[in-house]
């Protein structure tokens, strides 16, 4: 077993999870592929493990998430995105043209849109920011 996978290994572990060479392949991947689909995943997994089943992938990106090792993102018209950048309250930039997703981090000091002007009497855990625009290649496309 490779260092790399060695250290996931322990992250599957740590989460209480079952270290499965299913479960390596997709942790893998997403470490590989931040920001990558469900269908992406499996089509890299399925490159190193032939035998490797949609549903397994499918499985193992349900159970990380669970575990709270791996983030969903929801960018409106785009599939579910998994990214193992978890517990940071980043943000995330998606390029209207093409669909890139890029992470950015919070604007100014810790955190700062944790403070809503108004809490209504909610305690605040994370808060999820997505800006909308064009990534550099595809303004200049847009432009010429």
């Amino acid at each position: 077993m490779t260092d790399l996978a060695a250290d996931h290994a322990v992250a599957l572990r740590d989460a209480g999870l079952r270290v499965t060479e299913s479960r390596l392949a997709v942790f893998a991947a997403l470490a590989a592929h931040p920001h990558a689909s469900a269908d992406a995943v499996f089509a890299e997994v399925v490159g190193a493990l032939p035998k490797a089943s949609r549903q397994s992938v499918y499985n193992a990106l349900n159970d990380f998430a669970d575990a709270a090792i791996v983030r969903r993102i929801e960018p409106a018209g785009q599939p579910m995105l998994f990214e193992l950048r978890v517990d940071d309250n980043h943000h995330h930039l998606v390029c209207t043209s093409c669909g890139r997703v890029q992470d950015v981090d919070c604007a100014v000091g810790a955190a700062p849109c944790l403070h809503p002007s108004d809490d209504h009497g909610f305690r605040i855990a994370s808060a999820e920011v997505t800006y909308w625009g064009l990534c550099g290649p595809c303004a200049a496309e847009a432009a010429a």
